[in-house]
């Protein structure tokens, strides 16, 4: 079994996967939602605290396990610095007191392999990946070579929904509020710009549009002065925007690629808004579209855990002496994952 830990940012999560047949026979995660809410986002300190107190007692959980070990797998970037800390360094006491093996996993590289989390895995394919930190298009030729095609050179897709929503007063975390809500609204009713239609530039841009809901708000008088119809049109009206500029972008994507499996994963890939874009995009170009369980969309230790099976049989080890915090700068298209 392999023992896998996320804290790479406000999720504590701890799972226990058999190597044979890739089943997840523990998994839990604790949110830290309701503590970051008052304060519109996560607070990097706080988290690390939280996950202080809740990685052990996750662990103490598995005790039934870890006799039976062949090695841990732990979260090393990309992420916030205090979080991944909290988790690396219980990954490397559990390696080093249990003489197995260590597994450094790429936090973006397990959100493809949350696609096959109890499966066999699935490659080559397309892979959008849109998270609270991260919007790409990658090009997964194997386990090895993975290509970024496209990238956001601001913000991403969740954090955007997450600013729209604290601008508008919806609380936090913003995704599931404004899906929600754009369910009761009229998304044509705004005619908010979608980012980069213009241009050329396979790249995606979603500080300007959230700029426009901020102007939209400020016509109103600010988020008090608006009625609750207003806020849901206003919701239906940005995610519709998104839409379109995911869907326009992947579009020319679609044309030159030759790839017929394509994948949406990430916390933000739980929107069934924009699932459905998707399903259809993919049925105008002959394209399988595969998407996680609900349940693994968002941070999770069972998809670390699930990329860990496959390092595993390679081999792809780590010293626990060696393994730090990866500071990972924003990476431009073409560049390898």
């Amino acid at each position: 079994m392999i023992l896998s830990i996320e804290s790479s940012c406000d999720d504590s999560s701890i799972a226990v996967t058999r190597i044979e047949n890739k089943k997840i026979l523990y998994h839990k995660k604790i949110s830290q939602e309701t503590e970051h809410a008052s304060y519109g986002g996560v607070v990097p300190e706080l988290a690390s605290r939280l996950h202080a107190v809740a990685l052990p007692g996750l662990l103490e959980e598995t005790k039934p396990y870890l006799n039976q070990l062949q090695a841990v797998a732990v979260t090393h970037q990309p992420g916030l610095g205090v979080t991944l800390l909290e988790g690396i360094a219980m990954a490397k006491t559990l390696a080093t007191c249990l003489k197995i093996p260590l597994i450094a996993v790429h936090h973006l590289k397990a959100h493809i392999f949350s696609l096959f989390i109890e499966k066999q895995t699935l490659m080559p394919l397309l892979v959008l990946l849109i998270s609270g930190g991260h919007t790409q298009i990658i090009r997964v030729k194997d386990f090895e070579h993975m290509e970024i095609l496209a990238t956001s050179i601001d913000d991403s897709v969740g954090e955007s929904f997450d600013k729209c929503a604290k601008m508008m007063g919806l609380g936090y975390p913003g995704g599931p509020v404004i899906e929600q809500l754009a369910l009761k609204g009229d998304e044509n009713r705004f005619d908010l710009p979608v980012p980069l239609r213009n241009s050329p530039l396979m790249a995606f841009s979603l500080s300007g549009l959230k700029n426009a809901v901020r102007l939209k708000i400020e016509e109103f008088g600010g988020s008090e002065k608006m009625s609750p119809k207003d806020k849901a049109d206003l919701a239906a009206s940005f995610q519709k925007a998104v839409k379109l500029h995911l869907i326009q972008k992947s579009k020319k994507i679609f044309a030159k690629e030759p790839i017929k499996d394509f994948a949406i994963v990430g916390g933000a890939s739980a929107n069934q808004y924009l699932r459905n874009a998707y399903l259809e995009l993919c049925n105008e170009f002959k394209k399988t579209l595969h998407v996680a369980p609900l349940e693994f969309c968002s941070d999770n230790a069972a998809m670390i855990g699930r990329y860990a099976i496959d390092a595993f049989e390679r081999k792809q080890f780590i010293d626990p002496n060696k393994i730090d915090i990866v500071s990972t700068k924003k990476q431009q298209s073409g560049t390898l994952l």
